[in-house]
């Protein structure tokens, strides 16, 4: 098993930090021989793999040159040398890795160019990138496509650029990345660019019981690409088996044969597939006339920087005795709504539980004009450092905190198999665990319609068209998304909303 590079959720903390910095995870052999059987193509030569860990590409390379008689030069880098011991553990040889130089492969690449290219290159985040770092990757970006990609690519994504640009003519390549890699900022920036100058032969996508990465946070694709003219067609596969030979033997057949179980085929022509992202299975039936945009605005919920301060439980209230009409009812985390409804109910159980649903709410007024009590507790925050934090520090005073009205609906931000619209009964504020959705009149008849359309399955079924995908079946969906989220129009229809519709304009909208 080699490293796979995503994000793990282990138990100790500590351990994820480390990993994290690194981006090294565990990939498994049978994704492994599938990736190598696409760039080797039956011919051998050389395999290069920038990013080599512990080795299981090679071994999946042993495997093959076993199998087919065919002769296959090992070759690679790794900035990690204790990784290499790792393939030694796992089953390679010295002899094995003689061919690997220690070095960066991103910014030290090979001065040669290659045939077959094969990586599980490192999932390091934007965020966990160093300034300096971020301006290499940008001239490295403008140097290699001409542009510069949104600050969010994170490491792999360069690692897919230099590898690129590496291949030799009808040279192949073979990356699993992150589903990311299609769904991020830069991602429509990054593919136009390789739509243009090479060719996409496949996207192999994984069901969540299927990942070749279980129990870890992401949400893995495979890309096989050749350097070559572009094409019209790609093929579009589902994986829903994991350790399953399918997978490698349909890549072994030149993609001729037809998967009986296990892995489901779609051709699917490249422009669309671009439009509707890589990740995403194809658009079924027409397109819907109706976004949800088209009913309400989307808004986040309040950033506070700093929750242990600002958000507190009721025994923290009463121990700090800074009076109730300071605070207003808010909720943090998705889930503590199990439900599709918050109800003052729902605030009592969680007070019952010591969780806290009460957010300091300060106006920005001078410190001077607030009761002793609150001033005792600001310069408490004074003392232990928070108007020097990120957030805090652009505010002016920093206790001033993000306002809101009370949305009528929430949306879960990060949903795990469980993306839903939540009913605000009882009026509170959402933190940044939830979007705020305000619809576009405050006629009730309106919003009850609305409900209607916000719960339904069919609506539901559509978040994977607009968010972010990651492991275990979750879906992340930004506000901007969530606006364009398709409406189907038989939904529309059921909820009584078009009727609705041509009235709403001459209602109060929601102010936010």
């Amino acid at each position: 098993m080699q490293k796979a590079n995503v994000y793990k959720l282990p138990s100790s903390g500590e351990a994820r930090e480390l990993l994290r910095k690194k981006g090294q995870f565990w990939t498994p052999d049978w994704a492994a021989e599938a990736m190598v059987d696409y760039v080797l193509a039956d011919k051998g030569g050389t395999l290069f793999d920038p990013a080599v860990g512990a080795g299981a590409f090679f071994r999946a390379a042993k495997t093959i040159e076993k199998k087919k008689g065919l002769h296959i030069t090992l070759s690679g880098m790794d900035i990690d040398p204790t990784a290499l011991e790792q393939a030694i553990q796992q089953g390679l040889t010295r002899d094995d890795i003689t061919g690997v130089k220690i070095n960066d492969f991103v910014f030290h690449p090979p001065q040669e160019k290659l045939s077959a290219i094969v990586a599980n290159p490192p999932y390091i985040r934007h965020h966990r990138l160093s300034l300096d770092t971020k301006e290499q990757l940008k001239r490295l970006s403008m140097q290699n496509t001409g542009m510069i990609l949104d600050g969010r690519a994170g490491f792999h994504v360069y690692f897919l650029i230099r590898a690129l640009t590496l291949l030799e003519e009808n040279g192949r390549l073979a990356f699993i990345m992150p589903a990311d890699t299609c769904e991020g900022k830069f991602a429509n920036d990054l593919w136009r660019w390789i739509s243009v100058n090479y060719a996409l032969d496949a996207v192999i996508v994984f069901a969540s019981n299927a990942s070749p990465f279980p129990n870890v946070d992401t949400n893995p694709l495979i890309f096989f690409i050749r350097k070559s003219m572009p094409k019209e067609n790609f093929l579009w596969a589902k994986c829903h088996e994991s350790q399953t030979d399918i997978l490698k033997m349909w890549v072994r057949s030149g993609f001729e044969m037809t998967p009986t179980k296990g892995l489901t085929v779609t051709q699917r022509k490249l422009s669309e597939g671009l439009s509707t992202g890589l990740s995403r299975p194809l658009a079924t039936g027409k397109a819907s006339k109706y976004i949800l945009g088209d009913f309400v605005q989307i808004v986040r919920g309040v950033a506070t920087g700093a929750n242990e301060f600002f958000f507190m439980t009721a025994e923290q209230v009463k121990q700090t005795d800074i009076p109730n009409n300071y605070f207003t009812r808010a909720i943090g985390r998705t889930r503590d709504v199990p439900t599709e409804e918050i109800t003052r109910a729902t605030l009592d159980l969680l007070e019952a539980k010591g969780r806290p649903t009460f957010l300091l709410a300060l106006n920005g007024d001078s410190i001077e004009n607030y009761p002793e009590s609150l001033k005792e507790y600001l310069k408490k925050g004074e003392t232990i450092g928070l108007p020097q934090k990120p957030l805090i520090s652009q505010r002016k005073p920093w206790y001033k905190t993000e306002s809101r009205i009370a949305p009528p609906f929430l949306f879960s931000y990060l949903g795990r198999r469980n993306s839903r619209f939540i009913r605000n009964s009882a009026r509170i504020i959402p933190l940044t665990g939830f979007l705020c959705v305000y619809p576009k009149s405050d006629d009730k008849e309106y919003t009850d319609h609305l409900w209607k359309i916000l719960n339904h399955p069919d609506t539901v079924a559509n978040l994977i068209m607009v968010g972010k995908s990651y492991g275990d079946g979750a879906v992340k969906v930004e506000p901007r998304s969530l606006e364009k989220l398709p409406i189907p129009e038989n939904v529309i229809d059921q909820s009584g909303m078009q009727t609705q519709m041509r009235l709403f304009e001459s209602k109060t909208p929601y102010k936010t």
